[in-house]
């Protein structure tokens, strides 16, 4: 099964969803939804814009934390007991968040005028 999750750099939600599949040992592609185009295509593939997401094969995984991904995992024969520090149900702190507020700006903006450019 293609597994894929839509998380940012720095975020407690993101940090816990990694922290499942790592720990379960499911191989994964992670798209960081900093970068304009992973962004785009999260939102076309959900129809939102929130994050985490996470889609396994045809199921998508929508603004999880990593205790809605283990339960999922649990829910479809995976057994797996996951221990660990990091916080699976976290949000970031404020200033993770405007941080990547202005990541994003700024990556969306230069994304725009290299359109223009080209």
């Amino acid at each position: 099964m293609t597994v894929v999750a839509y998380l940012k750099a720095q975020c407690g939600w993101s940090r816990g969803v990694r922290e499942v599949l790592t720990k379960c040992g499911i191989e994964y592609e992670e798209k960081q939804i900093n970068i304009p185009e992973n962004y785009i295509e999260m939102i076309e593939k959900t129809g939102q814009h929130l994050q985490p997401c996470v889609q396994f094969g045809d199921t998508m995984l929508v603004d999880v934390s990593g205790d809605e991904v283990l339960d999922y995992l649990l829910s479809i024969g995976h057994e797996s007991i996951v221990k660990t520090d990091v916080p699976l149900d976290s949000p970031c702190t404020d200033e993770e968040h405007e941080q990547q507020r202005l990541e994003q700006f700024y990556n969306i903006e230069f994304a725009r005028l290299e359109k223009e450019i080209l």
